[in-house]
């Protein structure tokens, strides 16, 4: 395998935590919003960012793919949103499951939630909760905006108004901290979503990215690009001696070595760090091939 790819990929997967940051710092760059109560409206918002990232957030430089496109079906003038899922497909062959990984701020926020000391319990045994999030996909982000409408022909935004914690998190709760008016105007659904939330965060310390293994459909959307992706892994079965260390260090329950694109692997680089014989690597472009 070549060794400067092989050094290259080493290097993403190790700073990994560090780029994390940063991603989720330029999806949130309006940092002085958390104090003022307000939200940024300026020209960015016309623009989706790549992760899982509300609206609502004081700081949020850019839209939601998921919310905006909720927002188009779910209008009284039904229409298909042509720019957000040409923006989503395009993510989803430059990178796939790369942006869970890397890019997205409540993936990052999982991450840190794991690392708080205690038991940790493996999903290995849960993997056919893996099809709930393409459930999620099709019936709250798809299906409901468009069909269940009020009198005027309007669908709410299923997903974003009574399931996604993100929401909760980076909106309702730094907004009514300040703001005393949306303060006392929370009431029902808040409560819901703060229990959403609190579920989230307690399983995130006990199991490995349960939202994105289970609920996110922005993370079923990029599962489907995996295997199209511009981005993958690459096994070199030659050099590859069946140590089976890639494999129990997942935490996504990937076999690398048989399924190198499987739709459950976020690209973090963990396989990539811990083979002994650096069989294993990133590989990008055209007509690539997943293993040799």
């Amino acid at each position: 395998m070549d060794k400067k790819k092989t050094i290259i990929s080493q290097g993403i997967s190790r700073f990994r935590s560090w780029i994390q940051a940063g991603a989720a710092l330029l999806t949130n760059v309006h940092l002085p919003n958390f104090l003022s109560g307000g939200i940024y409206q300026g020209d960015g918002k016309a623009v989706c960012v790549p992760g899982l990232n509300c609206y609502s957030c004081p700081a949020a430089s850019g839209a939601c793919p998921i919310g905006s496109f909720q927002a188009v079906v779910g209008s009284s003038k039904f229409s298909f949103s042509y720019y957000i899922t040409g923006f989503l497909i395009l993510f989803g062959v430059l990178l796939g499951r790369f942006i869970c990984g890397f890019l997205c701020p409540f993936g990052w926020f999982q991450d840190l939630l794991h690392r708080i000391p205690g038991k940790k319990l493996s999903t290995k045994k849960l993997k056919p909760l893996t099809y709930l999030k393409y459930v999620v996909l099709l019936l709250t982000v798809c299906f409901l905006p468009v069909f269940a409408v009020n009198d005027v022909g309007m669908g709410d935004p299923f997903f974003c108004k009574y399931i996604c914690p993100q929401g909760v998190l980076e909106g309702a709760i730094p907004l009514s901290v300040v703001n005393k008016g949306i303060r006392s105007a929370l009431g029902t659904l808040f409560t819901w979503k703060l229990v959403i939330l609190i579920t989230v965060i307690v399983l995130s310390v006990l199991f490995y990215r349960p939202f994105c293994k289970w609920i996110c459909p922005l993370g079923a959307f990029y599962a489907l690009m995996n295997r199209v992706s511009l981005l993958g892994i690459r096994v070199d079965g030659q050099q590859c001696i069946s140590c089976g260390k890639c494999a129990g260090v997942c935490k996504m329950d990937v076999e690398i070595t048989k399924t190198p694109d499987h739709g459950e692997c976020i690209r973090c680089g963990k396989c990539i760090n811990v083979c002994p014989v650096d069989a294993i690597s990133f590989q990008y472009g055209f007509g690539r091939s997943e293993k040799q």
